[in-house]
């Protein structure tokens, strides 16, 4: 996701007591949508629209609830969905709530290639660049997990084949080779040494002792 850049006015209305302005639900609607269509990502507004929409239940849209819980799946393994939903408790009976809480439980454990079996296109609609920014989330969580792995394995986790898993490969500097894909070492997937120390206190030490001699 892009870094974002938030507005000035938009700033204003997030904080301080204007935050609970219910006449700001439009602007902040907009700025959503714009969100949607950059790539950019402003969790802070997207919360203060569900607040306003708690304390404003007829306020409440649920194409927009849509957009904000979409966009909060591309912050993943960040909380952002779970901060949501917790301001959704009335409208968590919606279908479209239940099967985007579906997508978050399956890519939270993990289980990518069921993701890619889910019907997105709904989801695209709203966010056009959401398979691209999900990709991107599970390119991060595989290179800090793996410094080699199965191309069939990968290309089935990223929901890619062929040309489009080569090139999306090169864009992350994973080098295809055969059957396996080797993602450069960093932080986090470097093998580390872990030196164990054990604080043995002298008078512990002399117990042992005794008891050897008695032995």
């Amino acid at each position: 996701m892009a870094p974002v850049q938030r507005p000035d006015n938009i700033a204003t209305m997030i904080n301080g007591v204007e935050r609970y302005n219910p006449e700001n639900i439009n602007v902040l609607e907009e700025y959503l949508s714009k969100q949607c269509e950059s790539g950019e990502y402003d969790l802070e507004a997207n919360l203060a629209i569900l607040k306003l929409y708690q304390f404003n239940p007829a306020l409440a849209k649920e194409p927009v609830i849509v957009k904000i819980l979409v966009k909060a799946l591309t912050a993943i393994p960040a909380p952002d969905f779970n901060l949501c939903l917790y301001l959704l408790a009335e409208h968590s009976h919606l279908e479209s709530i239940e099967k985007l809480t579906e997508l978050q439980q399956l890519l939270e454990q993990a289980r990518y290639a069921k993701f890619w079996q889910s019907d997105l296109k709904p989801w695209t609609a709203v966010v056009p660049n959401f398979e691209t920014e999900i990709r991107l989330v599970i390119a991060r969580v595989m290179a800090m997990s793996y410094q080699t792995i199965n191309a069939a394995s990968l290309a089935a986790n990223l929901g890619l084949t062929g040309d489009a898993f080569d090139k999306f490969c090169q864009g992350q500097q994973w080098q295809k080779s055969g059957d396996l894909v080797q993602i450069p070492i960093n932080k986090d997937n470097e093998a580390k040494t872990v030196v164990i120390r054990e604080n043995i206190k002298f008078e512990q030490l002399t117990k042992v002792i005794g008891y050897s001699n008695e032995m």
